[in-house]
C-alpha cells in the first residue's frame, strides 16, 4: 500500500482478505504447522521457500502485524518482538558481538540505558554515550575502530530531546555504520526516520502503537538502504557464511532488503524466542487502526498542558519539543511539523518533596509504570524506571529528582488541566 497516506496504512496495512476470508486479521493461535512430507519442512529449514513451521521464529499474524507497521514506515521487512526491549536488544545484537562497540545517545530510555551499560556490556559490547546536543567534534571523537553502530530516539523519554536525525545519521555513514533510532513517541504518524537517513527503527509498540495497556511488545523496522556488502568487513555476520544455518550469507541470498531481518529472525529469534503471542499481535493491530487519530489529541492535549504549566509559579521548568520556545522546538518542527507526541516533562520549584506530593494528589492522571496510552498516566522517574541510576547518570540522562512525566491520554484537555491544577494547589 505504498501509494496510500499513513492514515489508509494505519486502518488497512498488511492484509488483505482474499475472497470470503476473515475482513479482521486472523489469530493464529497455533505453536507448530502440518506438511505433507519432510521434504516440504526441509525446504523451509534451508531458507529456500517461504512458510511456518513453528511460532518460535515466525507466526502469520505477527507477520501481518509486521508488514503493517513495515508499510508506515517505509521500511523493506519488519518483524515483531515480545518488547521493546526485546527490539532493541536483538537490533543492536544482529550486527554487534562481543568485542564490537556502539555509540549511542546518552538520554534514551532509563530501561534501554541499562539494557546497554549494563547487560551488553558484559556480553562483551561497548557503548559509548554522547549527549544528543553534543559538538560535531565530540561526536566524531565517540567512533572506534569497532563501532558497528549509531543508536538514538526520536524523542527522548522522558528527557524529550529531539535528535537531529540527519546529523546522526551522516556521522554513521562516514564511518560505515548504520543508525538505529527507537520511534516509539513520534511513531510513524509524527515522522518517519527512514526519509531523513536512518537505517533501521525500533518501537516499543505497547505504547502508543497498543495506546490501550493491552499488550506488550516490539518491532524492528529495516529500511533497506544500508549496504552491508559495501561495508562486509564490519559485518561478517550478514556478509559471510553462518554455519549454524546451513552456510547461508544473509546479505548474498536475502539482498540489502531482506538480510537485516532474516537473520534477525533465523538467528536471534530461533535462540532467544523472544516472540510476540499472535493474540498480543492481534490487540496491536487493533490499536494500530486508530493510531492516525488519537495521535492528533494526544498531541493536542501535551501542548495544551505544556500551556498551563510554562508560566506556573510552582513550577520551575517545562519540556516539551512541540511548545515554543522550548530547546528542541525548531528540530521538533524540521522532524515533526505535524506534532511530537502527548508527554510532558516538568519540575517542582520545591524539589523532589513536591513531585512526590503533586503525585500524590492526582486524581484523574494514574501513577503508572507506563506511558502513551489512551489514559492519562503519570511517574516520578528518578524513584521508578530511572531509579538504578545515581545523580550524575540522572542529570547525563536528562532527569533532575524533581521532574514528573505527565504522559496526556485523549481525554478532555480541560478536565487534565483542572486534575493539575488541584494537585498544584497540594505543593
Amino acid at each position: 500500500m505504498s501509494n496510500y497516506s499513513i492514515d489508509t496504512k494505519c486502518v488497512q496495512g498488511g492484509y488483505t482478505p482474499g475472497n470470503g476470508e476473515p475482513r479482521q486479521i486472523p489469530i493464529i493461535q497455533s505453536t507448530t504447522f502440518k506438511y505433507a512430507t519432510s521434504e516440504d519442512m526441509g525446504k523451509l529449514f534451508d531458507l529456500e521457500a517461504s512458510g511456518y513451521f513453528y511460532t518460535r521464529l515466525q507466526n502469520p499474524t505477527n507477520d501481518m502485524v509486521a508488514a503493517k507497521i513495515c508499510d508506515m514506515e517505509g521500511g523493506t521487512a519488519a518483524m515483531l518482538t515480545s518488547s521493546g526491549q526485546a527490539a532493541n536488544f536483538y537490533a543492536i545484537f544482529n550486527i554487534a558481538n562481543c568485542g564490537d562497540h556502539v555509540v549511542a545517545s546518552s538520554t534514551i530510555y532509563g530501561g534501554t540505558y541499562n539494557l546497554f551499560h549494563v547487560t551488553m556490556r558484559k556480553m562483551g559490547i561497548d557503548f559509548t554515550f554522547v549527549e544528543p546536543d553534543c559538538s560535531d567534534e565530540e561526536l566524531e571523537a565517540a567512533f572506534k575502530p569497532n563501532t558497528k553502530a549509531v543508536f538514538g530516539e526520536t524523542i527522548a523519554n522522558p528527557a524529550l530531546t529531539v535528535l537531529d536525525i540527519e546529523r546522526f545519521a551522516k556521522a554513521a555513514h562516514d564511518h560505515g555504520v548504520p543508525l538505529i533510532i527507537d520511534n516509539t513517541f513520534a511513531t510513524p504518524v509524527n515522522c518517519r526516520p527512514f526519509e531523513w537517513g536512518c537505517d533501521i527503527v525500533t518501537h516499543s509498540t505497547t505504547k502508543y502503537m497498543d495506546g490501550h495497556g493491552a499488550g506488550v511488545g516490539g518491532c524492528i523496522v529495516d529500511s533497506g538502504k544500508f549496504d552491508w556488502m559495501a561495508h562486509a568487513d564490519k559485518f561478517p555476520g550478514l556478509t559471510t557464511p553462518d554455519e549454524s544455518y546451513h552456510g547461508i550469507t544473509y546479505a548474498e541470498k536475502f539482498g540489502q532488503g531482506g538480510a537485516f531481518i532474516t537473520k534477525c529472525t533465523a538467528q536471534l529469534m530461533r535462540d532467544f524466542g523472544s516472540i510476540q503471542s499472535p493474540q498480543n499481535a492481534f490487540l496491536l493491530n487493533l490499536g494500530l487502526e486508530s493510531l492516525h487519530v488519537r495521535m492528533p489529541k494526544h498531541c493536542e492535549n501535551g501542548l495544551a498542558v505544556a500551556k498551563y504549566l510554562k508560566n506556573h509559579p510552582k513550577i520551575s521548568f517545562v519540556t516539551y519539543p512541540g511548545l515554543e520556545g522550548d530547546k528542541y522546538y525548531e528540530l521538533a518542527q524540521k522532524y515533526m511539523p505535524n506534532g511530537t507526541c502527548g508527554v510532558v516533562s516538568f519540575g517542582f520549584k520545591g524539589g523532589r518533596t513536591a513531585a512526590e506530593t503533586f503525585m500524590k494528589h492526582l486524581k484523574l492522571a494514574a501513577i503508572e509504570t507506563h506511558v502513551a496510552d489512551a489514559r492519562t498516566c503519570c511517574l516520578h522517574p528518578a524513584s521508578a524506571t530511572h531509579r538504578q541510576m545515581n545523580d550524575q547518570e540522572l542529570v547525563a540522562a536528562g532527569i533532575t529528582p524533581d521532574l514528573v512525566r505527565f504522559s496526556c491520554g485523549i481525554e478532555n484537555a480541560a478536565d487534565l488541566i483542572a486534575d493539575i491544577e488541584q494537585a498544584l494547589e497540594q505543593v
